[in-house]
């Protein structure tokens, strides 16, 4: 019993290691203050748009609405993940908070394509049998929403280089703004020319860039709340170099995952000989791999076929 307390203090040893290392991608508080802003700011945006798009009778334009809804709802999932990350691990929740994140972009991509598939629908009709709009209304609020996409993604960049959260958020208020532009075309197509078919196609293309972000994304998304290893990770090279570590005679029952976006962790059993070659291990898998958190397990003199599994 005693050696197995032993064993249980490396691995807490291996497992600090890690700790302190992953604060480099975070957000400053000023900058949460202001996405905050930002997110009302573009929920009421929305708004004007939607009662907009119904006065006008504009799909496209009720559309950029959808997808700014969207957007805006990425911004607050990313001020939330800030608030929410931060808090420490407690009884019930021994991983952390740190999947929040992850579990609020999973909802907001179902709902980014439930959206899309509905102004495909909506976009298509209007192609098929185009309906009079009102051009006045879909460029003056178009404008407005041009404004205010373009202000959001300045403010965004801000973060954008070293936080994959904030880096999404600006790349989503861009897209908003190359969105407000197709709707400003579709409305002076119909101010100058009275064709209102393009109405329809700026919707459809709006729908197609909304479907095509929730499909692209969804399966990194999955993977992390499958507990799935990393892509750019391969568990054989990890294993094979652990091995190559004087002392270290076998590894197994590796288990890799990714507790948030950025952070992974692994947990695995070591057969070796010195206790203090857990401390070694992890720092390789920090140095080679950026594992921040390992879990490991010293096993002397195993000869248990159960341990190998």
């Amino acid at each position: 019993m005693s050696e197995h307390h032993h064993h249980e203090h490396e691995a807490a040893h291996g497992h600090e290691h890690g700790i302190g290392h992953h604060h480099h991608g975070e957000v400053s508080e000023k900058t949460v203050k202001y996405l905050f802003v930002s997110f009302l700011i573009n929920i009421l945006l929305s708004a004007v748009e939607i009662i907009g798009g119904i006065i006008a009778g504009s799909v496209s334009l009720i559309g950029d609405a959808l997808h700014n809804t969207s957007d805006a709802f990425s911004i607050l999932i990313a001020v939330i993940a800030f608030k929410i990350g931060r808090k420490k691990a407690d009884r019930k929740y021994t991983y952390g908070f740190k999947r929040a994140e992850i579990i609020g972009g999973f909802v907001n991509l179902i709902l980014l394509f439930i959206s899309g598939v509905y102004l495909v629908v909506e976009g298509t009709g209007r192609l098929i049998a185009p309906e009079p709009i009102e051009g006045g209304i879909i460029v003056w609020v178009s404008v407005l929403a041009l404004i205010i996409d373009a202000a959001t993604a300045k403010l965004s960049h801000h973060g954008s280089e070293h936080n994959t959260n904030m880096r999404m958020v600006f790349l989503h208020n861009l897209a908003d703004a190359l969105g407000s532009v197709g709707v400003i075309v579709s409305g002076l197509f119909v101010i100058w020319f009275d064709i209102y078919w393009v109405d329809g196609l700026v919707a459809l293309m709006i729908a197609a860039y909304m479907i095509h972000q929730s499909v692209l994304s969804f399966p990194k998304v999955v993977n992390i709340l499958m507990n799935a290893a990393p892509d750019n990770l391969d568990t054989r090279e990890i294993i094979a170099a652990l091995e190559k570590i004087d002392g270290i005679s076998n590894v197994h029952h590796v288990h890799i995952w990714c507790v948030n976006e950025n952070d992974v962790a692994l947990e695995c059993h070591i057969e070796a000989g010195d206790l203090k070659l857990a401390r070694k291990a992890s720092e390789l898998l920090h140095d080679k791999f950026g594992i921040e958190h390992c879990n490991i397990q010293i096993e002397q003199d195993c000869d248990c076929k159960k341990c190998r599994l």
